[in-house]
């Protein structure tokens, strides 16, 4: 079998269409994948509410990689690769947990939670543990949310935040927890899950009930003159209504839009009901809803009363996970202050819409025959993250 040039086909892609088959088939373009941007990109690993404690961490895995993410003894959260230092091994086998060390299960060379090694058995003259800690990750804690980097020289993102910090103050992420969290496995290379997300040209015709309370599927005047009746309540209930849109290279994505929903829609539900207390410091409901963007592969949906985190994740080549997070107000109790099922249920069945139309997706290119087709002005995210994906990976 003919080796793929994956150098080649970079420098071949024709902007403004779709990528070509072996962007998606090529099982050397998924290495490169994750090598060349997952690698060297921020992404979204968990909120702090979910390691709390000192010695509580969690494990977070994208295609072949797996970090730790930890909180130590002194309050300090770090993040590390989950690669034992000795032959490799994965040192947490656990999805989360409580500890004093981390302890690798093959030869127990044992950890710190600041990724310091600790132990080491009979290693001999001349071995210096200093120089076989736990690889250490970027980390950035941003309203709660907590992003990693692997890349030595990460995108920048600092400057990024601070700009975003003051429109999302008032819905205080921090004092937000997770009340559900669900995943969709997809038989589709992860690419097509990014790029369905990236665009709304689908919404009218694939996600019906999403269709019927979220205007953002129906650009143009109508969505106009909706957007402007919301500004003013947006105001009073003490929200911003500046738009931040960063695409540039070398740089970490963001975006940051409130956008309304259709009259009578209060928040992201069935009926267009409140479905649980209001966020942080907000005064009322605007009926609207916030996208967020904080890097190309972390995509928040923030309502007045709640907020859903996305994100696609790579498994192999050919299979993806869809995992959905639904936060709400701290304190809030799921059957008091909201119904556990009212709250998921527009997400989880548009993820069942994502599922279907993203496995379909990948089995029409999986054909000889597909050829990339232009893509639509509504689908200006798709060449957003193409444009992100080439500079990126590019390194």
């Amino acid at each position: 079998m003919k080796a793929i040039d994956t150098a080649s086909m970079r420098a071949a892609y024709r902007p403004g269409f779709a990528m070509p088959r072996d962007f998606y088939m090529a099982p050397e373009v998924y290495e490169s994948d994750i090598r060349d941007y997952w690698n060297r990109s921020w992404i979204w690993v968990g909120h702090e509410s979910q390691i709390e404690a000192p010695g509580d961490y969690l494990v977070f895995d994208y295609g072949p990689e797996s970090v730790i993410v930890a909180r130590d003894r002194d309050g300090d959260i770090g993040a590390f690769q989950n690669v034992c230092r000795h032959r490799g091994s994965r040192v947490c086998l656990e999805a989360s947990g409580n500890t004093r060390v981390f302890v690798c299960p093959y030869h127990a060379w044992t950890y710190e939670l600041t990724g310091t090694l600790r132990r080491a058995r009979e290693m001999g003259e001349g071995f210096d543990p200093a120089d076989y800690g736990l690889l250490s990750l970027h980390l950035r804690n941003f309203e709660g949310l907590l992003f990693v980097c692997a890349a030595e020289n990460p995108p920048e993102i600092d400057e990024g935040l601070a700009q975003l910090a003051p429109l999302v103050a008032p819905f205080d992420l921090r004092n937000t927890r997770v009340a559900h969290t669900a995943t969709y496995t997809v038989p589709a290379n992860w690419k097509l899950a990014v790029e369905n997300y990236m665009e709304c040209y689908h919404c009218a015709n694939a996600h019906l009930d999403f269709a019927r309370s979220h205007s953002i599927k129906d650009p143009g005047h109508k969505t106009e003159v909706l957007e402007q009746a919301m500004h003013p309540r947006s105001r009073a209930a003490g929200l911003p209504v500046q738009k931040v849109q960063r695409y540039e290279p070398g740089k970490a994505t963001l975006f940051y839009k409130r956008y309304p929903l259709f009259d009578g829609y209060q928040t992201g539900s069935r009926t267009g009901e409140a479905l649980a207390p209001l966020l942080g410091s907000l005064k009322g409901f605007d009926g609207g809803a916030t996208d967020l963007q904080i890097g190309i592969l972390n995509n928040f949906i923030v309502y007045s009363d709640h907020m859903v985190g996305y994100r696609f994740l790579p498994v192999s080549q050919m299979e993806s996970k869809i995992e959905v997070v639904w936060f709400v107000r701290a304190g809030a109790e799921a059957g008091i202050d909201y119904n556990h099922d009212d709250l998921t249920w527009l997400w989880h069945v548009t993820s069942l819409d994502d599922e279907r139309i993203i496995r379909h997706n990948q089995e029409g290119v999986k054909s000889h025959h597909f050829v990339p087709g232009p893509l639509s002005e509504m689908e200006w995210g798709i060449a957003a993250f193409y444009d992100d994906y080439f500079s990126v990976s590019a390194g």
